[in-house]
């Protein structure tokens, strides 16, 4: 079975939205070291792929392993949003493989009581999102607020956070974070 390396780094470029460029740049590489493979013209080594490949960076197992077709999903129904929790809060994600991807949407459903924990949450990035249903306590840093359908919230990541639902009611959230690493 043949591979076509070309196609593939072609494709994984594009989804990580970059130009042969500054594949190139980020990889130490000349671009027409990128565009002679993708055109198929050059059949780099083990070493000179693996080269490439630490531009974005990806191991080179993923590389063969993965799909990087050029048709990207756009469109899901409810169904076809990615379950990533278990236990008593469910976090559905857009999307089931976000390699390669800046944005992460979730849709969040906190039954009464429900929260993420004693522990605040903290990593790099920002989050945010808007109350569909119900009320929903956050505390970001010393702040604290309870939410209801309408209000939202918007914050960076790194200050130590957390949510609870408040109430007899299940709390629904539609939220973004990025980078994508929930």
């Amino acid at each position: 079975m043949d591979i076509d390396i070309g196609a593939r780094l072609r494709s994984l470029r594009a989804q990580y939205g970059l130009s042969q460029r500054e594949l190139a740049k980020r990889a130490g590489v000349t671009n027409g070291t990128i565009s002679m493979i993708e055109q198929n013209r050059s059949s780099p080594s083990v070493g000179s792929l693996k080269k490439v490949l630490d531009g974005f960076p990806i191991p080179m197992s993923d590389f063969f392993a993965s799909d990087f077709s050029s048709r990207r999903k756009i469109f899901y129904s409810k169904e076809e949003l990615t379950r990533i929790s278990e236990g008593k809060i469910e976090y559905k994600q857009v999307g089931r493989d976000l390699t390669g991807k800046a944005l992460q949407v979730l849709h969040e459903t906190y039954p009464p009581g429900a929260d993420t924990g004693r522990n605040m949450l903290s990593h790099q990035g920002e989050e945010a999102g808007i109350i569909i249903k119900g009320k929903l306590e956050i505390t970001v840093g010393a702040e604290r607020k309870v939410l209801k359908a309408g209000d939202a919230f918007y914050f960076e990541s790194h200050h130590p956070h957390r949510f609870k639902c408040i109430g007899d009611e299940t709390a629904v959230v539609v939220s973004a974070c990025t980078p994508a690493s929930f």
